[in-house]
């Protein structure tokens, strides 16, 4: 498989001076074009952070993450959003939609930011909406959906621009178990449907589990990674 993600000697500190906290310290790891992996570990070690690295809403304290081998944190911060918002997927443990736009609405809003026609951003919506199942719920705003349904409508979101990486955190962990299985097996089907790679963040193991490949977080550092079978 094609690496798609490398990062070096990653470091990230919060806080100055005596009061700094090191949660990151010094991560090397590489992602292939249309894996899937878990990123697991205790609560506070820092997974969240390594996830919002990865899809640069957060910069390191030092190391380097590379795209296609090109070092992404050397860009403006102008050229890391028109990155981040055409290349990478993001759903998280709430699903964040707005309240005031339906389904449809709520779905093509980051091909509008990206200067698609809406006509255009329409139709590339009601597909992946189509695609999650919910294309009978197109005109329904959130507070009349489940949550399943709500958060397929983030994944449908989050896919619409048809990302090469769709970052997951606790994309489960404020649904039920039944609805968090279907909301997971959605996510594993789109990544072989569509061949994104799919890295999640979870504290179910369970679900890690039926991940290709799990790495650990222990005190700051990926300790190995290992494939499932």
């Amino acid at each position: 498989m094609k690496e798609l993600i490398r990062v070096e000697q990653l470091f990230k500190s919060f806080g100055n001076g005596t009061k700094q906290v090191e949660v990151l310290k010094g991560i090397d790891l590489s992602f292939a074009e249309g894996e899937r992996v878990a990123i697991v570990g205790a609560s506070g070690v820092g997974k969240t952070t390594l996830l919002h690295i990865l899809g640069t809403l957060d910069r390191p304290s030092s190391g380097k993450v590379f795209y296609q081998g090109e070092d992404i944190f050397s860009m403006s911060e102008r050229e890391l959003a028109r990155f981040r918002n055409r290349e990478i997927g993001f759903v998280f443990q709430f699903h964040h939609l707005l309240p005031e736009f339906n389904a449809l609405e709520n779905t093509l809003m980051p091909c509008l930011i990206q200067g698609i026609p809406k006509k255009e951003a329409s139709l590339q919506a009601e597909s992946i909406l189509t695609l999650v199942g919910l294309r009978d719920r197109l005109s329904h705003k959130p507070g009349e959906l489940s949550g399943g349904e709500q958060q397929r409508v983030a994944v449908a979101r989050a896919l619409v621009l048809e990302p090469k990486v769709l970052l997951a955190d606790e994309p489960t962990g404020n649904l039920d178990t039944k609805t968090g299985e279907s909301v997971f097996d959605l996510l594993t089907e789109l990544n072989r449907i569509k061949g994104v790679t799919l890295i999640i963040v979870t504290h179910n193991l369970k679900l890690a589990e039926k991940m290709s490949r799990q790495i650990q977080l222990i005190d700051g550092k990926a300790q190995g990674s290992r494939v499932s079978h």
